[in-house]
């Protein structure tokens, strides 16, 4: 059964992926609460939301990453609860391992899974009780394959999906949806048509709005993408790897 959502709060919601969720949301007439660090960035957004769409629009500035802010949006959703939640805050921290300062990195899985843990947990009971709701995890293919350069990233992303799964099959029959989008590459400005490797990011949203809205447990967005999961399926793992490192290496100068 499709639900349609009255109400949703979205992480990263001042730019990107997470911009066109809400700009998508809007659209349907769901009211919002926006996340982000940019208090500006959200108060702008919101003005036009509301002024294009004529929905409510509530901002609410936080670092996921300082426990203490963190805690106002957990509270957030469990004092008044919305039918849909869409973690889509992240960041990747690029390079080698062994050369990327260890703090960028522990700030990386503090984002992409312990607050996307944290929220998921403030906003889920409710949405039982209720007996009805959504979760959309924003994920990434590359969760699905090694990723010498963005170890840590591909590690969090990994772990997304994986959780997203076993919630979608622990809430399954009880009116709430966990779903896990994974996109390939994606283009964060709004102009850039879509080609062979890269998605729009208005697509992307829309495809992950849709796949929690029906309920699927899973989401690659794109044709080429779908068609590469069978691929990394099947292909031996000492094949991938060695595949991946050299593209890695090449990107990176022969480092």
């Amino acid at each position: 059964m499709r639900q349609a959502y009255r109400t949703a709060l979205v992480t990263g919601a001042s730019s990107g992926i997470g911009e066109s969720f809400a700009r998508t949301l809007a659209r349907r007439g769901t009211g919002l609460v926006l996340v982000a660090r940019r208090a500006d960035l959200l108060d702008a957004l919101a003005r036009d939301l509301v002024e294009r769409y004529r929905v409510a629009v509530e901002v609410l500035a936080a670092d996921l990453t300082d426990p203490g802010q963190r805690a106002g949006v957990e509270s957030r959703l469990r004092a008044e609860p919305v039918e849909l939640l869409v973690n889509n805050a992240g960041y990747g921290a690029f390079g080698a391992f062994a050369e990327i300062p260890l703090d960028d990195q522990l700030a990386e899985i503090e984002l992409n899974v312990t607050a996307l843990m944290r929220l998921t947990h403030a906003a889920l009971p409710g949405m039982l009780e209720r007996g009805r709701g959504g979760v959309l995890n924003v994920a990434s293919m590359a969760g699905f394959a090694p990723s010498p350069g963005s170890a840590t990233y591909g590690a969090t992303k990994a772990y997304v999906a994986s959780f997203s799964e076993s919630l979608h099959a622990e809430v399954a029959g009880r009116g709430v949806h966990v779903t896990a989008l994974c996109p390939g590459f994606t283009r964060t400005d709004e102009e850039t048509p879509p080609n062979l490797l890269w998605l729009r990011r208005d697509d992307v949203a829309r495809a992950g709005l849709d796949a929690v809205a029906t309920g699927r447990a899973l989401c690659v967005p794109g044709v080429q993408y779908k068609a590469a999961m069978p691929a990394l399926k099947l292909v031996p793992r000492p094949l991938l790897r060695a595949a991946v490192n050299r593209m890695w290496q090449q990107a990176a100068g022969g480092k």
